[in-house]
């Protein structure tokens, strides 16, 4: 009896401590929404709708609802990482057009106003000799109205024209704090660019060292495109991209052949790579998981590696006849 009585107990806890645990993981998700980077309306909207859907679907609880939020959650914010670097990258470039812009204004005002400047103050040098001239003292009553009002012109163009400057570069100042309050709170990790076909190629004509070389054939990505879409068969390239990167040897150079073949030049050994190779088909093959409408979807990626040994001398053309033969193959 009590054994009974201790167990509901201790169901009675478990069950709390589970919707506790539940209002707080769905209390975060809504967090993640609520307190989003401002980027564009359109962007911070799409992303808000999808996470606050999320939340909605979580606090449902059911049990494969909160087991595949995990995935779906993460990728969601990868998304919004992603388009938030590109949302830098275009204030960047902005930023540095407005800049280019007003230093060509200013040096364009600076030359006209030097130019103007001068003939004005000659005209104003003529006009005061002739008001000072005792012979005239009607017109020279009029020419010192006259010299007056030019001058005053003259202070208000001036003060125009730093105006207009002061503008410009207040624009800019908040252009930049914009730039540094999104770097600042979006933590961006970028994706390391492979090199393309034609700068490995390049790269191959220049090898005098030896080493090797891995030819990944990584098929699912052109099914992916089919299935999913290119925004999906993209981001799938993008993960399997970074996914080689972060499990390649910093000195090794990595590239792409085409759009499911991949090449990763390695100064080590061929036994070396071989271990290597293993290890990135394990790696890299499976599913990953990508965006498509807000919602996560599964494509797969299952990757064959091959090694060729780079020898000291060896023509760069014999090299390339043997990529091709593998990837035809």
């Amino acid at each position: 009896m009590i054994s009974i009585r201790h167990s509901i107990n201790d169901l009675e806890k478990s069950e709390h401590l589970r919707g506790l645990v539940l209002d707080c993981y769905v209390s975060a998700i809504q967090n993640l929404a609520q307190y989003a980077v401002e980027l564009d309306e359109e962007t911070t909207a799409t992303y808000r709708n999808q996470v606050i859907s999320l939340a909605r679907e979580v606090e449902a609880a059911a049990p494969d609802a909160i087991s595949e939020s995990r995935a779906t959650l993460r990728a969601q914010l990868r998304d919004y990482r992603d388009k938030a670097g590109n949302y830098l990258n275009q204030l960047r470039e902005e930023s540095v057009r407005t800049a280019k812009g007003l230093q060509r204004l200013i040096d364009a005002m600076a030359q006209n106003d030097g130019d103007h400047e001068t003939r004005l103050r000659q005209a104003l040098k003529t006009l005061r000799e002739l008001a000072e001239d005792p012979a005239g003292e009607a017109i020279a009553h009029l020419l010192r109205g006259v010299r007056e009002g030019i001058e005053h012109a003259i202070g208000q163009f001036r003060q125009q024209q730093q105006l207009t400057v002061s503008q410009f570069l207040d624009e800019i100042h908040q252009l930049h704090k914009r730039i540094d309050t999104l770097e600042s709170q979006v933590c961006q990790d970028d994706l390391t660019k492979l090199f393309s076909r034609s700068e490995m190629e390049a790269r191959l004509q220049l090898v005098q060292t030896g080493g090797s070389l891995l030819l990944l054939n990584a098929q699912g990505m052109r099914l992916a495109a089919v299935q999913f879409g290119r925004d999906v068969a993209d981001e799938l390239a993008a993960a399997f991209a970074k996914r080689l990167r972060n499990n390649t040897a910093p000195e090794a150079m990595v590239g792409r052949w085409s759009e499911e073949e991949f090449l990763v030049l390695h100064p080590a050994a061929k036994s070396e790579a071989l271990a290597s190779a293993k290890l990135l088909t394990q790696y890299l093959s499976g599913a990953y998981a990508c965006m498509q409408g807000g919602k996560t979807v599964r494509p797969s990626i299952q990757v064959g590696v091959a090694v060729l040994e780079l020898v000291p001398g060896d023509q760069a053309e014999r090299t390339l006849k043997k990529i091709n033969q593998f990837f035809k193959a």
